[in-house]
């Protein structure tokens, strides 16, 4: 009697095409879209580079449709190719990739170890007021690598680990997931090359799709390509895992680029209203939750760096032109300039913003008599 596997989780990639013609860039892509398509469970969807699509076009329309986890490949940091989709309404947790550039992995220990330090400021953060879906969201960085190899075994290591979680009941927490181990190579092995058809359990492969993979974006094929014409674009995107909805940005922005939505949380709403090559607002955001993932700059553009924001040399981490400026100086610099090209004149000095941003960051630690005061009104149930 052969033996019967446990099913395979149904996953889908997503591989996002990098801006530029490089053919070696393209021949990575396609490798990687040849060799899933062939795994075992896996859909691949191939579509243009997702930063500079359409909120409401073809490509985030049908993206919408997918209901499995997704691991998505772009040219892009992890933290911001997962809050591009999240933006656009492609939401779930961001699960862990063993993939990564070098120096990521100590990078994000550190901000681990941050981040659970303080319960308090981790209740603050806009996520705990907007839960996403448990699906999860695994974001790969094509830099990483230049071996198609290395993906399809991160993929078929991730396909293996959302089977484990599924026959166990549920999956591990955000935080346990940091410290999974790594599967052995015959394990692996098996799903990169399957040498016989136990592989999909006691059901076929036709059974298994439609029980498991309710979506039918793809029909019979096992590659679709969505094709949309899109230009190069420029705009901020928002890691709400530490945004504090703290207004910094909005108040320093005269640009209308940032919104609030019906429950007053931060948003960006005229996407296309921002200046191009300017990050000026993500230097004074106190959480390092503003990205433009287009930035030279890895800080900026969505590495995984300190979230202390103003709280480090924020001047040599962004590359300020002047090694002695202040941060404040170099974001009101910027957006001044910004504001000449566009026939405006400046409204605030340097100085002044500041000033205002110590102040702020002041009131934030410590807060005065009055909120005291106003705390304890609201505490009464008039």
């Amino acid at each position: 009697m052969p033996e019967i596997q446990e099913p395979i989780r149904q996953l889908t990639a997503v591989l996002s095409a990098g801006q530029s013609r490089n053919p070696e860039k393209r021949e990575l892509e396609q490798g990687i879209a040849d060799c899933l398509a062939n795994l075992p469970g896996v859909k691949v969807v191939c579509v243009p580079h997702l930063y500079d699509l359409a909120r409401d076009g073809e490509v985030y329309r049908k993206l919408k449709e997918i209901d499995s986890d997704i691991v998505l490949f772009s040219w892009l940091y992890d933290r911001a190719a997962h809050w591009i989709l999240d933006r656009n309404g492609i939401r779930g947790q961001q699960g862990e990739v063993y993939l990564k550039l070098d120096g990521d992995d100590e990078q994000d220990e550190e901000l681990d170890k941050e981040l659970d330090s303080s319960n308090q400021a981790d209740d603050e953060r806009v996520i705990a007021s907007q839960p996403r879906p448990a699906r999860m969201i695994y974001s790969i960085d094509l830099r990483t690598s230049t071996q198609v190899q290395d993906y399809v075994q991160e993929v078929a290591r991730i396909q293996q680990l959302a089977s484990d979680q599924s026959l166990a009941g549920g999956g591990p927490s955000m935080a346990e997931s940091h410290s999974l181990p790594k599967f052995m190579p015959e394990t692996l092995q098996r799903f990169v090359t399957p040498t016989n058809d136990s592989y999909v359990g006691a059901q076929s492969g036709a059974e298994m799709e439609n029980a498991n993979h309710k979506n039918t974006l793809f029909g019979a094929s096992s590659v679709l390509t969505i094709t949309e014409h899109a230009t190069r674009r420029w705009y901020p995107v928002i890691d709400f895992s530490r945004c504090t909805n703290c207004m910094e940005c909005i108040d320093f922005c005269l640009f209308g680029v940032y919104g609030v939505d019906t429950v007053d949380t931060i948003l960006v709403e005229q996407p296309d209203n921002c200046r191009k090559g300017c990050p000026a607002c993500s230097r004074v955001c106190p959480q390092n939750a503003i990205i433009f993932p287009q930035h030279k700059t890895p800080a900026i553009a969505g590495a995984p760096v300190d979230s202390s924001g103003l709280k480090i040399d924020l001047s040599k981490l962004f590359g300020a032109p002047e090694s002695d400026e202040d941060p404040a100086a170099v974001a009101a610099r910027e957006r001044d300039e910004q504001l000449i090209l566009a026939g405006r004149a400046p409204v605030e000095s340097h100085s002044d913003l500041s000033d205002r941003l110590a102040q702020s960051a002041a009131t934030k630690k410590k807060p005065d008599e009055l909120d005291s005061l106003l705390d304890e009104l609201d505490s009464l149930d008039l």
